[in-house]
C-alpha cells in the first residue's frame, strides 16, 4: 500500500510526468532528497513502472481511432497474437474471457486503412470493429486509496 505522500506524488505525475525533482518536492513538500527515495522505492516495489510520453495521434494524421474485438478460428490463437503483435498500429490490446479472445485498439488514417489492417488478419479471425466517436474517460490511474 502507499502513504497520503506516495499518493500525492502519484497525482503530481500523473498529470505531469516532466516534473523536476524540485517542482515535484514543492508540490508535496518534502525536500529533493526525499522525493527521490521515495520514486525510487515506488519504481523497486513496481508501483511505477515507467514514465510515459503522451501524443496525440491526429497531429501524427490517424484521424481515426477504431476498437477491434478479435476472434480466432480454432487453433489460431498464438499465430493472431504474433500477427497483431506486428501491426504498428495497434496501439492497446488486451486478451479477455468471453467471446473474443482480443480486444485491441488501432490508430488509423482513413477506412481503407482499417481495411488493409484487418485483411491481415481476415483468414485466421473473425473481427468486429467499432469506431471511436469520442474518449470521454481518458486513460487515468486506478484509485490511490
Amino acid at each position: 500500500m502507499i502513504d497520503e505522500t506516495d499518493r500525492n506524488i502519484l497525482i503530481a505525475l500523473a498529470d505531469d510526468a516532466r516534473l523536476s525533482l524540485k517542482e515535484l518536492s514543492q508540490r508535496v513538500n518534502l525536500s529533493a532528497p526525499s522525493v527521490s527515495e521515495r520514486l525510487k522505492r515506488l519504481e523497486e516495489r513496481g508501483v511505477i513502472r515507467a514514465f510515459t510520453l503522451d501524443v496525440d495521434p491526429s497531429a501524427l494524421g490517424y484521424t481515426l481511432q477504431a476498437i477491434v474485438r478479435i476472434r480466432p478460428l480454432p487453433g489460431q490463437l498464438h499465430i493472431v497474437q504474433n500477427l497483431l503483435d506486428q501491426v504498428a498500429e495497434l496501439v492497446e490490446c488486451d486478451k479477455v474471457t468471453g467471446d473474443d479472445c482480443f480486444i485491441a485498439r488501432l490508430y488509423i488514417r482513413s477506412m481503407e486503412h482499417l481495411d488493409r489492417i484487418l485483411d491481415r488478419i481476415a483468414e485466421k479471425a473473425e473481427t468486429n470493429t467499432a469506431i471511436v466517436k469520442a474518449q470521454p474517460v481518458r486513460r487515468r490511474l486506478p484509485p490511490l486509496a
